[in-house]
């Protein structure tokens, strides 16, 4: 049965998330290919049938972990690229940024990025779940630079599509280098430039 046929009660609700749950806790760490759904229901703590009410197969499973990724990773983030309306709160970021990735002591990289990865040249539907997720991201990461622009910091015809797209492009690629370099120096670096460009595309007023 598809998720779509299923009504959910607020229990089911809760069962489902919890698969999810589980399947992207052990994804993240296993990679798809080395989660099972046998894995997944033991650390869920549900039946084998509870996954299959919710979940028609482990492809139907990825497809939600995609989703909870997406909203995992930028939902918590989207009010907040809102307020980076200066170069000073930019660099606030990166600090915040760079300051996460030494608490995790930069493993893992970036979830949605990983998820794409492994599945992107496999999996049409996947591919299309992790780009919906990063366009979320860049449209995010806009809010600040169309800030930005009214208030004056960057000058009228500013790219800002452009601008949003290469900071994100930075992170993503320094979050790649930090996890494998286990270092936060190329992460830093990869901010801090397009931080500088931004900062050289900025009024001279301000």
């Amino acid at each position: 049965m598809s998720t779509q046929a299923v009504k959910l009660t607020s229990k089911g609700a809760a069962t489902r998330r919890r698969i999810v749950e589980a399947a992207a806790d052990l994804m993240f760490v296993h990679g798809v290919a080395g989660t099972t759904l046998d894995q997944v229901r033991d650390h869920a703590g549900v039946s084998s049938s509870q996954i299959y009410h919710y979940f028609a197969d482990k492809d139907a499973l990825v497809r939600a972990v995609i989703d909870f990724q997406n909203d995992a990773v930028v939902s918590e983030q989207e009010s907040a690229f809102a307020q980076l309306d200066s170069v000073a709160a930019l660099r606030s970021w990166r600090d915040e940024v760079v300051a996460h990735q030494r608490r995790v002591q930069c493993q893992g990289g970036c979830p949605i990025a990983a998820l794409g990865s492994q599945l992107g040249e496999l999996d049409h539907d996947a591919r299309s779940g992790v780009a919906a997720g990063f366009h979320r991201w860049q449209a995010a990461i806009r809010q600040g630079f169309d800030a930005m622009l009214d208030n004056g910091t960057l000058p009228a015809g500013t790219d800002v599509d452009a601008l949003s797209t290469a900071m994100l492009a930075s992170l993503q690629g320094g979050l790649l280098l930090c996890q494998m370099h286990r270092s936060t120096a190329p992460l830093e670096a990869a901010m801090s430039t397009m931080i500088d460009h931004v900062e050289l595309l900025a009024t001279p007023a301000r």
